[in-house]
């Protein structure tokens, strides 16, 4: 009875399609489950994500859970997540892509998991960094530590979305600063962002990291464009 009640007042919806889930469904439902475009990047042995950081960023291993496409499914998640405050959808990636990689000898020898950090001026207007429960949960499966203290961000620039390559990134690494470095090195890094698309954001990341002796850094995301 209570519980009619509540799903009567406070239904739960799928947050990719906006439909009411099943008792049976959490966060996305089966239907959307089955539409996400996954990449498989990882089980394929692909090198797509390398290749958008080529010749400019050095990366052990790199893979993307889901393909982007405009308004597409996986649009409405990264939208809900970031703007909506849906953050259970970061849990429930994070629990997906790591559930794969635990499995996959490369990412076994992941050490410390580290997210793309928001400068604070925007970590405080949203609240919550978007990829925290995303990179939580796969830290926990890989039995890897999470930091989120270490990178900093320390301009705080405007959306990057539409911006060039060039424009989004001079070529240096002042975006980005190290505090305690001293904890990463002889480290593997996983570095984890939701979405990749020109790779520039990574890239000026994986330039500050590399001022670390002895580590290797490998890259996961929710998404690539």
């Amino acid at each position: 009875m209570i519980n009619s009640i509540i799903k009567l007042f406070f239904p739960k919806i799928c947050y990719a399609c906006l439909n009411l889930l099943n008792d049976n469904e959490t966060t996305i439902c089966t239907d959307c489950r089955h539409d996400l475009p996954v990449t498989n990047f990882h089980f394929d042995n692909d090198d797509t994500v390398e290749k958008v950081l080529y010749g400019r960023a050095k990366i052990e291993n790199g893979t993307a859970l889901f393909r982007f496409e405009k308004k597409g499914i996986v649009q409405q998640l990264i939208h809900g997540l970031k703007y909506k405050g849906y953050e259970n959808i970061g849990f429930v990636l994070g629990n997906w892509l790591g559930g794969e990689l635990k499995n996959i000898a490369p990412y076994k020898s992941i050490d410390l998991v580290i997210p793309v950090p928001l400068h604070k001026k925007k970590l405080k207007k949203r609240g919550f960094n978007q990829v925290a429960k995303f990179g939580q949960q796969i830290a926990e499966a890989l039995e890897a530590d999470y930091i989120d203290n270490t990178l900093l961000k320390v301009t705080n620039t405007k959306s990057q979305a539409n911006k060039q390559r060039l424009a989004r990134w001079n070529g240096d690494s002042e975006l980005f600063t190290l505090v305690n470095s001293e904890v990463l090195k002889n480290k593997h890094i996983l570095l984890v962002d939701d979405i990749i698309t020109t790779g520039a954001t990574l890239e000026a990341c994986i330039a500050t990291l590399n001022q670390v002796k002895n580590i290797k850094i490998s890259i996961a995301t929710m998404a690539i464009a």
